[in-house]
């Protein structure tokens, strides 16, 4: 039985990428049980649609639901996972000083696993729903 991923553990390979790294994710929580984490990426100047706006442009918010998603299955396979495909729902404009995003695991097969990612504003407010499709072998 290998160790137990810890909010530290997933937070220190944020840090393995400089993308990842520039977009400063937080993670909150997560359930290795359900196959679930949590994490939040705060607003940044680069981020917004305009600037001044305190609007988030899409871009990072893309980007944001992909890495959430694929940490999902890196909880179970204890490394990272290559993204095979993924969308994204906007469903509104997504304002405030962060972003927070759960991503949970819907299907872990042998080679391609499934998530579904829930983006709310600072409010709580749904903004964005993402789907991705991830490969299921640690490479």
């Amino acid at each position: 039985m290998s160790e137990p991923v810890t909010v530290e553990t997933v937070a220190a390979w944020l840090q393995r990428s400089p993308f990842i790294r520039f977009m400063n994710l937080t993670v909150e929580s997560l359930d290795e049980k359900a196959q679930s984490i949590t994490m939040t990426m705060p607003m940044r100047p680069e981020f917004e649609r305009g600037a001044g706006t305190g609007q988030f442009h899409g871009g990072p918010i893309a980007s944001f639901i992909d890495t959430v998603g694929d940490y999902a299955v890196a909880l179970v396979l204890k490394a990272g996972v290559p993204t095979i495909n993924f969308r994204v729902d906007y469903l509104r404009p997504s304002f405030g000083q962060f972003l927070r995003a759960t991503a949970t695991v819907r299907r872990l097969g042998r080679t391609v696993a499934v998530v579904d990612i829930d983006v709310t504003d600072d409010q709580g407010r749904l903004c964005a729903i993402g789907r991705g499709t991830y490969g299921a072998q640690a490479g």
